[in-house]
């Protein structure tokens, strides 16, 4: 199964409260927002990337250019603020732009990959060819002793201490990376459906900058030796 329009939903605010403007601050040698964007691009699978921002302005200042593929769209005066669930915002992305699936990511994850992301809508139109899902994302795996805040053990026996790779796997919801489609979206007005496909990423791809100690862990891993940027056509 191949997706003939699959729309990338890239979201972006002007306003940040942990780390002020960090969506145009830059990180190692451009923008934060452009290390996801660039990867977006380098996609054939993404056929068009749409911006939702209240910050088209800033946008233009940072540097950003015309592009076929890349549609700004203004963010309605409504959908403005940091207590307007994301999902609004993606079902007014959705009104306006028709697509077979919509692929949602952010600009806090500039480590994400092209190799995984393509990996990703892979496996995702595999799934929905088979019937086994209707929705995908992304997860970072966990295999420790996990407890409550009154010290309570939640996956494990303390008396008991088997080997943490023995244990059952818990999976955390890494905001790197949704794909859905319409009637998916639909059924939960939300990004992830009734019968997601978990997809796991890595440690290092799913760090995703909310705070200041996230910046500097991302910033040490892009302009420290061994990262290479993803480039060049994913086929």
């Amino acid at each position: 199964m191949k997706f003939q329009k699959l729309v990338a939903l890239l979201p972006m605010k002007a306003n940040s409260e942990r780390v002020p403007g960090k969506n145009f601050r830059s990180l190692g040698d451009k923008p934060l927002y452009r290390w996801i964007l660039d990867t977006l691009l380098s996609l054939d699978e993404v056929t068009q990337v749409v911006i939702n921002t209240d910050a088209e302005r800033e946008l233009r200042e940072s540097g950003l250019q015309p592009d076929p593929r890349v549609l700004i769209r203004e963010r309605k005066a409504e959908l403005c603020g940091d207590l307007v669930s994301m999902n609004l915002i993606l079902e007014d992305d959705l009104q306006a732009e028709p697509a077979d699936a919509y692929l949602m990511t952010h600009t806090t994850n500039p480590l994400l990959s092209r190799q995984s992301i393509q990996a990703a809508i892979e496996s995702y139109a595999a799934g929905l060819a088979a019937g086994s899902c209707d929705s995908l994302f992304s997860v970072t795996r966990f295999q420790t002793r996990f407890y409550r805040g009154d010290g309570r053990a939640v996956n494990h026996d303390p008396k008991n201490l088997i080997r943490t790779q023995d244990l059952e796997p818990w999976y955390e919801e890494n905001s790197n990376l949704y794909l859905f489609t319409r009637e998916s979206f639909a059924r939960t007005q939300a990004r992830i459906g009734e019968k997601p496909l978990l997809f796991e990423t890595s440690k290092t791809e799913s760090i995703d900058i909310d705070d200041w100690e996230d910046w500097r862990l991302a910033e040490s891993l892009i302009t420290g030796a061994g990262y290479s940027e993803p480039t060049g056509s994913a086929r």
